[in-house]
């Protein structure tokens, strides 16, 4: 039933993708005032969106990229990280990022009540807002079960739709608009820790849409270009907002929290732009919090064909979803609600850090040790230069774990605790036999453990090049002498 299903599911295409991708990581500029209240003023936060696409979301996105067409398939960077050092490191990848994920999710709800309860005061108390709170989980999580087709169509509307306000601000405010207002920081104000954690959390995830790349039609081809797509629509999305509202408005630092946009556009627009913005933000976190859920859910799934995880978290319903790994996935968001948004963002923000050093150091690695690996997309640079590229963001992700407070340091290294738990159990329990896991039908070993995943899911698109390739792919749960299997498509030189 399962498989009927996901056969017979439609796969996402270029804008859908887009979309997931812009909402992945941004869904608009909800959210980045913290940038210009924790960088003092509008200098440090116009900056930042200058700057930190550049050391940041390219070199991520470029290396996303690459691997996501070299691995299409659901799991994402669990299989990269799997495939560079091995079945544990891929498994600690895959819970940090998921629970960092899940964190994310968390804050969707939050944000939208905080939105909400400008025209709404009633959602400020806890007795109204815990039961917001899950309702909303509850509502995006059926939607979310409903059908990946159906959240990558509503990611393009929700997408049109939440940016449109802001578009209108920003025509409006060009009579407003002083441009030394942008030059204005005040140094006595500047938090550096809630500063970098804003622009990090409001440029990152450019990886999460490769755990549902077995989803994606042609992924060699459609991924890169909705890389593309996904990175001038994000910093515009935020570049243009924040330059028409701090250009406009002569406020102080400490105005510009959560949800503060709604005031801008009172001020720009008058009350229809308020209350417009306000429902834009409400739907952008319908988008953020769906495309978010996707990503997670499809990733447990592909650790679960992997056998990193028991075959319940494979199972998908009659729309093709993976059930159990959305209601895990939202289990987790429910748990997560109480915390508080710059907790969960410096929480997240730290487990994603110590995960996406992980994927620098395997797309170093691959390129040294698997160099003939097929790559149907690759990032124009020899491996040197292409380390050189992972430089600067790697040193920005250890900048932003040394600004965590200790509170995020007690919580991310129990979540990383509990993972190097986790593994032995889940391992026992797959040689035990306690619990039913997936049994890949390339097992390389008796034990099951040991399996040989292609790495190509388009090899038809070697005969058009006419010429022979050789594809080293490596066993997630190999070891040893094992742990690689050479595999060589039918067509000759």
């Amino acid at each position: 039933m399962g498989e009927e299903a996901t056969k017979s599911n439609p796969k996402l295409t270029l804008l859908p993708l887009i979309a997931l991708i812009f909402y992945e990581v941004s869904g608009g500029p909800f959210g980045v005032e913290d940038s210009v209240r924790g960088g003092g003023g509008p200098l440090f936060a116009l900056l930042g969106f200058f700057v930190f696409p550049l050391i940041w979301s390219i070199p991520e996105a470029l290396v996303t990229a690459e691997l996501a067409t070299t691995f299409p398939q659901n799991g994402g960077y669990v299989i990269w990280i799997s495939s560079a050092f091995g079945p544990f490191w891929g498994f600690q990848e895959g819970f940090w990022k998921w629970f960092s994920g899940v964190m994310d999710n968390a804050l969707y709800p939050v944000l939208f009540l905080d939105y909400i309860k400008q025209s709404l005061p009633l959602f400020d108390r806890f007795t109204a807002r815990i039961p917001a709170l899950l309702v909303i989980t509850f509502s995006l999580t059926y939607l979310n079960y409903r059908g990946l087709h159906i959240v990558g169509f509503s990611a393009v509307m929700l997408a049109l739709f939440s940016l449109s306000p802001f578009l209108i601000m920003a025509l409006l405010s060009i009579p407003l608009i002083r441009p030394r207002r942008w030059l204005a920081v005040d140094f006595g104000k500047v938090e550096w820790g809630r500063y970098f954690n804003s622009m990090f959390w409001n440029l990152n995830y450019w990886d999460k849409a490769s755990t549902l790349a077995g989803e994606v039609e042609n992924p060699s081809k459609t991924f890169p270009k909705a890389l593309i797509g996904g990175l001038v629509l994000v910093v515009s999305s935020y570049l243009i907002p924040l330059l028409a509202g701090t250009g406009a408005l002569e406020s102080s630092p400490s105005e510009w929290a959560d949800g503060y946009f709604a005031q801008v556009g009172m001020f720009i627009g008058g009350s229809w732009l308020k209350l417009w913005i306000q429902l834009a933000a409400a739907m952008s976190n319908l988008g953020l919090f769906e495309a978010e859920m996707s990503s997670d859910a499809f990733q447990l799934q592909g650790m679960s064909k992997m056998g990193m995880l028991p075959a319940v978290f494979a199972s998908r319903s009659k729309y093709g979803t993976p059930t159990v790994s959305i209601l895990f996935s939202a289990t987790g968001v429910i748990f997560l609600s109480w915390m508080s948004f710059q907790e969960i963002i410096e929480s997240l923000n730290f487990l994603y850090a110590v995960g996406m050093l992980l994927e620098f150091a395997a797309f170093i690695t691959l390129r040294l040790n698997k160099p003939n690996l097929y790559r149907p997309y690759r990032v124009p640079l020899p491996t040197f230069w292409a380390a050189m590229l992972c430089l600067p963001p790697a040193l920005l992700l250890i900048l932003v774990m040394c600004l965590a407070s200790w509170r995020t340091f007690f919580v991310s290294g129990a979540v990383i605790l509990l993972g190097f738990i986790l593994y032995p159990i889940l391992v026992q329990a797959k040689n035990k036999n306690w619990i039913l896991f997936e049994e890949d039908s390339a097992t390389l070993h008796s034990s099951g453990w040991q399996q040989c995943h292609s790495v190509v899911s388009e090899l038809n698109d070697l005969d058009q090049e006419n010429k022979g390739v050789e594809l080293l792919v490596t066993s997630p749960f190999a070891s040893g002498e094992e742990e690689l299997c050479l595999v060589q498509s039918d067509s000759k030189v």
